[in-house]
C-alpha cells in the first residue's frame, strides 16, 4: 500500500477539486493519500509518505509566491523520495499545451524553482468568469483575447480532463514502486 502526500495551492478553488478528485481516486485504490494545502505543510510528517507531489495553478502567468517559498524550503524533502510537480492552468485548454515541453508556465516554473522536479503534469483549468473579482475577469478577458479564448464574462467552462487526472492519481501511486 503506498502512501501519497498531495500539497497544493489554489486560489479560486479549482486547483483544490482536482487535488481532492485525485486524493479520492488513490484512496479508492486502497491507498493512503492526505492532502494540504501550502500554507498548511508546516507540519508535515516526511517520513510518512512514500510519493510527494506539489500542485499549483496558474494565474497571470505566475505562481503564487507561496509556492515558490514552499519548493524552496522543502527542496530536500521533495527530492528524498518519488515526487511530482502538477501546474493547473487554462492555456492547457489546448491540447499541444498539455506537454509539459509545451506548456512556458510550467517551464516557468522549472527555471524559477529552487526545485527541479523530475517528474511534471500539465492539467487544464477551468474558466469561470461570474466568481472572479472584477479585475481579474477583466484581465483574464484581456489575456484570452489574446489566445482566442472565451471572453463571455457569463462564461463558465471547465476544460479540465478528469479521466486524465485519475491516471495523473494512478501515475503518482506508480511513482512508489
Amino acid at each position: 500500500m503506498a502512501s501519497v502526500l498531495i500539497v497544493y495551492y489554489s486560489r479560486g478553488g479549482h486547483t483544490a477539486k482536482i487535488t481532492q478528485a485525485m486524493a479520492e481516486h488513490i484512496r479508492q485504490q486502497g491507498h493512503l493519500c492526505d492532502v494540504v494545502t501550502v500554507a498548511e505543510a508546516q507540519a508535515i510528517d516526511w517520513d510518512k509518505y512514500d510519493t510527494l507531489a506539489l500542485g499549483a495553478c496558474v494565474l497571470y502567468g505566475s505562481y503564487d509566491k507561496s509556492v515558490f517559498a514552499f519548493a524552496n524550503q522543502y527542496q530536500q524533502q521533495l527530492n528524498s523520495k518519488p515526487s511530482s510537480f502538477f501546474s493547473v492552468n487554462v492555456v492547457a485548454r489546448n491540447p499541444e499545451k498539455r506537454i509539459p515541453e509545451n506548456n512556458k508556465y510550467l517551464q516557468k516554473f522549472i527555471e524559477l524553482s529552487a526545485w527541479k522536479p523530475k517528474d511534471v503534469k500539465v492539467i487544464a483549468g477551468k474558466v469561470d468568469y461570474p466568481s472572479w473579482r472584477w479585475y481579474d475577469r477583466w484581465m483574464i478577458q484581456l489575456i484570452m483575447k489574446m489566445t482566442d479564448g472565451p471572453t463571455d464574462p457569463k462564461a463558465v467552462i471547465d476544460y479540465t480532463d478528469w479521466q486524465d487526472v485519475n491516471c495523473y492519481a494512478d501515475h503518482l501511486i506508480d511513482l512508489t514502486q
